[in-house]
Formats: structure tokens, C-alpha cells, sequence
């Protein structure tokens, strides 16, 4: 007996993209078995990323592609926002043991020796790279390949020249790794206004040709690099830090550092099973075929609130010409939520995506080669940056949360902090101050992060009485219109994710006096305790901002001649409330808008 198969496939000539017009064909074959289950259709998403060539996957943030790993991720997303109250408890890697290694059980068994090891190695190649160069052995740990992802980094030539000044790069790697520039940059909400500016997050940059050239600076330093290995456990002695790799090998070092981002299992056990506090959701995808291809958007919001399954979103969208090709273009769409049960997952917000960024892009999805498909989860927490709950273990990058709450990469923040990070830890080891309590004090308390906190979450969807559907738009727009009459030093700041007391202070006395209408709205949306705490840490940039400005250059002259301990913690404190105040971003020549 032969049966006549009806199956809807997508077009072959569009096996890089999605046709909207599948055709029928006959499949005549013998049958098997015959089934009456109802054949579960796959998404849209799915018979896109399943119709693209994707290569290997690295490590980081944004160094999947995979439609498996897609669906890894929504899982992992589902978890967090679970409701259900008996959860498995999170691995105990670390350990803390008493007493010293030498005398041990382990003190026989072979070890090799570092200053320093680093855990992750796609942002951690740039702190073991800054710390070699100060003569310190480091060794970087990474479970994947070394290598960076395809998909580009998008930041400004300024930021990336702080990795010059910190000396780990030369002006000729960054124009080597710069793959595509481009201005002007637009900022625009829905259909009450755009503003326009340049040189903020205008270049792209390959991280595959930037860690290729961080590796081999790292290497002729005489770094040590081990790929493929995973932590298994770290056991804290008194005098040492003792990593044991799942393969087997066992390695030692002064200091750990954990580079393994958002989802390092050190975090993990450190936060033990509490919620982020706010969570960034983003998709988009690389695609060619634009045909305009010379701007881009840093945020743009084309419409209000939108409903998403049980829950509400906000979208938001970045566009950034890509460096693989002339028609080449990367368009990202993010919102923010609190995880909750409700909260839309990945899958949902592509399927939303292949429906908006056509219209947002005014171009057809059938007339587009899609390269690649994008995700990631970014989770805040609001008691960040993390302080060291160990001895001799320090969290770094996204793992540390010294990333802004509103941004979702750790590249921009990386770059700020690096020299101020890599000078301390050396001051650390150096003077044998590698106890939890001298560690917090290089991811101290920043006043400037903890209050672009009321920023995400007036930038979060929430179903409140008296907050229009369009409230989210109204107000940042407000905010970017004011921002840009009082100029650059106040706006190009914030679109930087710095946050510094006197921009704020004129920024929000200016909005209220020209929109005053929004302020009960402002009320409802973020809520009464989210503004009282917020007020505190608001007065505590203000009181930053005072002590780097009049209190810093008294103090200073005098730290050479305390002890060393005393002297590490006075640079600290100093570095704390300038960076905390946002003081450490000056403005250059480069960054002024031509008008």
C-alpha cells in the first residue's frame, strides 16, 4: 500500500530566511506505522534558525545561536521566574577549608602554581591580559574555545581608547578589530520626536579579531590558557586558592577571578535562589539586504505597551550597520521586566520580532538573508556591585553586577573599570590583602549605578492605574529632550550609562518644570518605596560628588605616606567616590556634537 504525504515546507531559495509562502509537495512513500497524534507545528523561529548555517558556539554572552540553545535558555529563563517554592538548592563549588595547603591531604598531588587565575575567558582575557603586564602569572580557564563571537560589539572609539590608556591595546588593534563606523546616531520615541548625535556606540567591533589579538598579547606574556576545562570546586585555604577542572587538573593561584558571567556557578551559590531584581530581554538578528545602511539607532521605541501572552511589554530597539557587509544590519529588540511566571519568554519576543522589525525598518523580511538570530538574558540585582563573599575569590564583569541595570552588555562597563580594577588587584596581592573584606572594596558601593535603578524600572511594562499606555515613551522622551538642551555634558554622559549628580539634578528639575503633567504618572509607575530608596541613593551621589571633588585632592597627597594596608584602602575609598560619582567620564574634543 502506498499513502500520499501532504507536507508544508519553506521555499528553498529562501533557506537563509522565512518565506511567508511555503509550497506543497508529494512525498510518496512506504508507510511505517501509522500515527493519529497530531503532528506539533514548529514556530516561525524555529524553521528560521533551523534553515541557517550556524558555526560552533563560544563563550559569553550572545555566543549561541542555536535554535537548541534557544530553547536551553528559555528553559533556564522559566526557572527563574517560577513560582514554585521547593527549588534544588544551588552546587557548593566553593569552600571554604581551614588551615593550610601544605598541610593538606591534597599537598601531594600536582598542582601548578599562578598569581592569578581566571575564570572565563571572553572578558576575562582583558583583566589577565592588564595583570600580566604588571608581571603577575596568570592562568584563564575557559570551558569553550577562546575565541569571539561573530557577532560584533558596538561602542565608542573613547571607550575603547581606555584600553590603550590601561596599555593592552595600541590605537592600531582597534583600528584592526573596527569593523564598520558609523554616524549619526538616533534616539527617537515613538512619533514625539527624535534627537540626533554622533559618535555613541558607533563602531563595531569583531570580538573574534579583538580576543584573537588580546590572546596573543596574553600568551607572549607568558599567560596560560586552558581550553575545554570547567570548574569543578575551589577549595579557599589559608594561604592559597585551590581549583579542581572537571577533566581532572588541579591548579592554584593567590587569587581566583570569576569571569564567568551572569550564570557563573560562584554567583549562583553567592545569591543562592533569590530572583533578579529586573531582568533585560533581548532578540534580533544580523540580516542582509538593507538597503539604507549608514545609521544607527542607540534606543528607539516605535509604539506604546504592547500585550505579550499573560504579560506586558515595552520594546525597544537598537540598529547598527554591520561590518561583514555593506548591506549588512543588526537590529536588537529589548525589554524590561520583573521574573515572573507571566514574563514572556525568548521564543514569544521572536516571534514578535519577525512580525515588528520589518515596519520598524521599512523593508520586506522576504527580501532579507538572515545571517544569524540573537538572544541573551541579562539579570540585575539592585545590591550591586557584588562585594567578595570569599576569601581570595573576586567577581568580575558581569559576574561582579558593575554592569548598568539599564544596558545589557558587560563591554562598555569593562572598558571604564579595567585600569582602576587591574591597579588594584595588584595592590592586593602584592600586599597580601586577599580577605573578602579588602576584596569588597574593589567592587564597592557606586551611588551612580544603584540609582539608574528607577530608570529601568520606569522603563518597565506595569499594569498601574493612571499610567497611560504611552507613559514609557512620554517620559523618556521628556528626559532626552531636556537632556539635549542643556547640551552634551549632560546628555552624551547618560547615553554612556554613566549617571553623574549634577547632569541629574538639572536634567530633573527641567523636566518637571516643562512636563510637569507627568510627574503623578512617574508616581504610580515605579511606586512610593522604589522612590524613597531611590531618594537615598540619590543624596549619596551628591555627597560622592562632593567628597571626589573637595575632599579627594586633601586626602591624596598624604596616602604615600600611610601603611600599606591603610594606603590600599584610602585608594579605594578615593576611587569609589569618584567612580561612584560618575567622575572618572570626561568629556574630549571627539565627543563634542558638531551643531
Amino acid at each position: 500500500m502506498v499513502v500520499i504525504n501532504l507536507q508544508l515546507q519553506p521555499h528553498p531559495s529562501k533557506f537563509n530566511g522565512y518565506s511567508k509562502h511555503p509550497f506543497v509537495y508529494y512525498d510518496i512513500q512506504r508507510p511505517k506505522k501509522l500515527s493519529l497524534q497530531p503532528k506539533a507545528l514548529s514556530s516561525r523561529t524555529q524553521r528560521i534558525m533551523e534553515g541557517i548555517s550556524v558555526g560552533g558556539e563560544v563563550g559569553g554572552a550572545g555566543g549561541a545561536y542555536s535554535y537548541e540553545a534557544l530553547k536551553r535558555l528559555d528553559n533556564l529563563w522559566s526557572s527563574i521566574c517560577s513560582d514554585q517554592t521547593v527549588v534544588q538548592e544551588p552546587r557548593q563549588v566553593v569552600t571554604n577549608t581551614p588551615g593550610l595547603f601544605t598541610q593538606s591531604d591534597m599537598r601531594n598531588k600536582e598542582v601548578d602554581g599562578f598569581d592569578v587565575l581566571v575564570c572565563g575567558g571572553t572578558l576575562g582575557i582583558f583583566i589577565a591580559t592588564a595583570l600580566s603586564l604588571k608581571g603577575l602569572r596568570v592562568g584563564v580557564v575557559e570551558r569553550n574555545l577562546l575565541k569571539g563571537r561573530e557577532q560584533e560589539w558596538n561602542i565608542s572609539r573613547k571607550e575603547l581608547l581606555e584600553l590603550v590608556e590601561v596599555g593592552i591595546l595600541t590605537e592600531d588593534d582597534i583600528e584592526q578589530a573596527t569593523t564598520s563606523v558609523f554616524n549619526p546616531n538616533r534616539c527617537g520615541f515613538e512619533s514625539k520626536g527624535e534627537i540626533w548625535v554622533s559618535n555613541i556606540l558607533n563602531l563595531g567591533v569583531s570580538p573574534a579579531k579583538l580576543i584573537d589579538i588580546m590572546r596573543e598579547r596574553f600568551t607572549s606574556l607568558g599567560g596560560v590558557i586552558f581550553e575545554g576545562y570547567s570548574v569543578s570546586s575551589i577549595n579557599v585555604y589559608q594561604e592559597i586558592a585551590v581549583l579542581q577542572l572537571m577533566e581532572g587538573k588541579i591548579l592554584s593561584a593567590s587569587l581566583i577571578i570569576d569571569a564567568m558571567g551572569n550564570f557563573s556557578p560562584v554567583l549562583k551559590q553567592i545569591r543562592g535562589n533569590r530572583k533578579p531584581d529586573g531582568v533585560c530581554l533581548v532578540v534580533g538578528s544580523c540580516c542582509r539586504g538593507f538597503k539604507e545602511n549608514s545609521r544607527s539607532d542607540v534606543i528607539f521605541s516605535s509604539a506604546e505597551v504592547k500585550q505579550v501572552g499573560n504579560s506586558e511589554a515595552q520594546y525597544f530597539w537598537e540598529a547598527f550597520p554591520a561590518g561583514s557587509g555593506p548591506l549588512d544590519r543588526t537590529t536588537y529588540m529589548f525589554t524590561y521586566v520583573e521574573p515572573q511566571p507571566s514574563s514572556p519568554k525568548l521564543e514569544e519576543l521572536l516571534e514578535d520580532y519577525w512580525d515588528l522589525m520589518p515596519k520598524y525598518q521599512e523593508v520586506s523580511l522576504d527580501n532579507l538573508e538572515i545571517l544569524r538570530v540573537i538572544y541573551g538574558i541579562f539579570p540585575t540585582y539592585r545590591d550591586s556591585p557584588l562585594p567578595a563573599a570569599f576569601n581570595r575569590i573576586l567577581q568580575f564583569g558581569d559576574a561582579s553586577g558593575i554592569q548598568s541595570p539599564v544596558s545589557f552588555g558587560g563591554f562598555g562597563s569593562l572598558t571604564r573599570h579595567l585600569g582602576r580594577l587591574s591597579n588594584g588587584i595588584h595592590e592586593a596581592i602584592s600586599g597580601n590583602l586577599l580577605d573578602s573584606d579588602n576584596l569588597s572594596l574593589l567592587n564597592p558601593y557606586m551611588p551612580n549605578l544603584s540609582a539608574s535603578w528607577l530608570f529601568q524600572r520606569a522603563m518597565s511594562a506595569r499594569k498601574r492605574d493612571g499610567v497611560p499606555p504611552d507613559f514609557i515613551n512620554d517620559l523618556l522622551y521628556a528626559n532626552f529632550q531636556s537632556m539635549q538642551r542643556l547640551g552634551d555634558p549632560v546628555l552624551r554622559p547618560f547615553l554612556q550609562d554613566v549617571i553623574q549628580f549634577g547632569p541629574l539634578v538639572k536634567t530633573l528639575g527641567l523636566v518637571m518644570l516643562t512636563k510637569p503633567q507627568i510627574i503623578p504618572a512617574i508616581f504610580n509607575q515605579v511606586g512610593f518605596p522604589v522612590l524613597i530608596d531611590w531618594l537615598g541613593h540619590f543624596s549619596l551621589l551628591g555627597s560622592y560628588t562632593f567628597l571626589s571633588v573637595y575632599i579627594d585632592p586633601l586626602i591624596r597627597p598624604l596616602i604615600e605616606t600611610f601603611s600599606t594596608e591603610k594606603k590600599y584602602k584610602w585608594k579605594r575609598q578615593l576611587e569609589a567616590w569618584k567612580y561612584g560619582a560618575g567622575l572618572d567620564y570626561k568629556l574630549n574634543n571627539e565627543d563634542i556634537t558638531k551643531r
